[in-house]
């Protein structure tokens, strides 16, 4: 997965994002949307060929505090649902 900033505002952040699937960014985006100072949080594919996605924050406080936030958030509850998919399967 690559990100590049497409442009940067104090209260606004615009990502270019490839190699990467968008269903990992919408969990990212559903945690985002979650939080109280996020005005607006939205994730695109650019074109399907390309593999690029673009993802848009709008925040009252550092949109890039808020990603990282959001992402911490999403990698634990993966980390819980891996837990409970390993308790309840076993593998021979």
């Amino acid at each position: 997965m690559n990100a590049q900033v497409i442009s940067s505002e104090p209260k606004e952040i615009s990502l270019s994002i490839t190699e990467t699937d968008i269903g990992i960014l919408y969990i990212v985006q559903h945690e985002l949307l979650k939080a109280s100072n996020i005005d607006f949080a939205g994730v695109i594919v650019k074109h399907p060929l390309t593999n690029e996605c673009w993802m848009r924050i709008n925040s009252s406080t550092k949109p890039l505090g808020e990603i990282k936030k959001a992402t911490d958030t999403a990698i634990k509850q993966a980390e819980e649902f891996k837990q409970l998919i390993n308790s309840k399967i076993k593998v021979n």
